[in-house]
C-alpha cells in the first residue's frame, strides 16, 4: 500500500488494481489523498451552477429496475409536456436567473424525433443565452433506433437545433453482465462510450456519470472510472465526472443492503485519484444529499451541480431534490462548511466569487 500512496503523492497515474485497493485505506487517510489532489487544482474552491433541471416526459419504452420515473413502471401518473410547455418553463428559470437548462427525460417512442429537437430549437430562439444541456447517451442511442439514424445524425441535428453541452447520464455502471440486470435492452456501454467519443469529436463537451451503490461491486465501480480515463486520453472532451449515489424508492431493484456514507466517500475520493485527466469531481447532492455532499468536499469533489430549481427523476425514487435549493441557501451552505462558493457557467468558466 505504501508504494500506491507514494504514486498518489508523485501524481503518478495509478492502476486499477491498485485503485481497488484504495478501498482498504482508512477513510480520513484516503480523504487526505484525494484532497490533496483537489486543493492543488482548486484551492478551496467550491463550483456551482444556477441551473433548472427539465425532465419533458416520464413515458418510457425501456424497462430500467432501478428507475422510479418512467410511467411504465412504478410512476402512475404518465405525462408528455409540450414544446410551448418546455420553453415556458425554460423562460421562467432564466427570469430567476439560470444560465443552463438540463433536459432529460424518459425513451418515448409517442412524442415523435421532431418533439424532442424542435424543443430544443425553440428554446434557444426564445433565449439565445442559455446553455442547453440535453440528451444523454441512452437517449441518443434510443432515436437512432427508434428513426433510423445513425448516432452521427441524430448528434448533428442536436447541434443544429441549439444543444450545448451532453449530460453524462445513462452510464449506469458499464459491466455489461450488472446492466444486463438493471437496464437490459438500454444503451450498451461500448455505445455510450462511443457517443460521447463523437460528441468530443465535435469539439463539443459532456460529463460522465456512475451508478452505484445497487448490485455492483467495487471492482465494477474502478473499471468505470478506468474506462473513462481510458476515452478521456484519446478525445479531452469530459469536463466533469458524476457519481451518482443509487436511490433505493419505488422501483424493482432488490437491494438489501444500502452504501455507508464511509463508503459513498470512499468512492468519490478514489474517483479524484484515478480520473487525473478529467477536471471536475462532482458530488450531487440531488443524490448524495446535500449535507453529504458538502462533507464530499473534503474528499476530492469540487463541484456540488446547482440550484436545480426543479427535479424529477431522482426525487421519484426518494431524493429530497424536487424543488431544488435557493441560491443564497446554496452559497451560504457552502461557505459554512468552510470552502469558497464559485458560480460558475457550465463549461467551468467562473462568472462569480462569492
Amino acid at each position: 500500500m505504501e508504494n500506491i500512496i507514494n504514486k498518489i503523492k508523485n501524481r503518478d497515474r495509478i492502476t486499477q488494481e491498485e485503485a481497488l485497493k484504495l478501498y482498504d485505506l482508512e477513510l480520513l487517510e484516503l480523504g487526505d489523498l484525494a484532497n490533496s489532489i483537489r486543493e492543488e487544482k482548486f484551492g478551496k474552491k467550491s463550483y456551482f451552477n444556477v441551473n433548472r433541471h427539465i425532465n419533458p416526459t416520464n413515458v418510457c419504452k425501456d424497462i430500467c429496475k432501478f428507475c422510479a420515473y418512467s410511467a411504465n413502471r412504478k410512476n402512475p401518473n404518465p405525462y408528455t409536456m409540450s414544446t410551448e410547455e418546455i420553453v415556458q418553463i425554460a423562460k421562467s428559470a432564466y427570469s430567476k436567473g439560470a444560465k443552463e437548462v438540463h433536459i432529460v427525460s424518459a425513451h418515448n417512442p409517442e412524442a415523435g424525433l421532431n418533439w424532442y429537437i424542435d424543443s430544443f430549437k425553440k428554446v434557444k430562439e426564445a433565449l439565445p443565452d442559455i446553455h442547453i444541456k440535453a440528451l444523454t447517451a441512452a437517449e441518443i442511442n434510443f432515436l437512432s433506433q427508434e428513426y433510423h439514424l445513425s448516432y452521427d445524425e441524430v448528434i448533428d441535428k442536436m447541434i443544429e437545433s441549439g444543444v450545448d453541452s451532453l449530460p453524462g447520464g445513462g452510464a449506469e455502471i458499464f459491466a455489461e453482465d450488472v446492466r444486463d440486470k438493471i437496464c437490459k435492452g438500454k444503451v450498451s456501454s461500448r455505445d455510450w462510450l462511443l457517443i460521447h467519443k463523437k460528441w468530443h469529436s465535435r469539439g463539443k463537451k459532456s460529463n460522465a456519470t456512475m451508478l452505484f451503490g445497487h448490485i455492483e461491486g467495487r471492482e465494477d465501480r474502478v473499471n468505470h472510472m478506468i474506462r473513462l480515463r481510458e476515452l478521456q486520453d484519446e478525445s479531452g472532451g469530459f469536463n466533469c465526472f458524476i457519481p451518482l449515489v443509487y436511490q433505493r424508492d419505488n422501483n424493482y431493484l432488490k437491494v438489501d443492503k444500502f452504501l455507508t456514507a464511509q463508503e459513498i466517500l470512499k468512492t468519490y475520493a478514489i474517483s479524484r485519484i484515478v480520473l487525473d485527466n478529467i477536471p471536475h469531481i462532482k458530488a450531487y447532492w440531488a443524490t448524495s444529499t446535500i449535507n453529504l455532499a458538502l462533507i464530499a468536499q473534503e474528499f476530492g469533489c469540487d463541484d456540488l451541480d446547482g440550484t436545480i430549481q426543479k427535479e424529477s427523476i431522482q426525487s421519484a425514487a426518494g431524493a429530497n431534490s424536487a424543488n431544488g435549493l435557493e441560491l443564497e441557501t446554496f452559497v451560504n451552505l457552502i461557505k459554512n462548511s468552510g470552502f469558497d462558493p464559485v458560480e460558475r457557467d457550465s463549461l467551468y468558466n467562473e462568472l462569480k466569487r462569492y
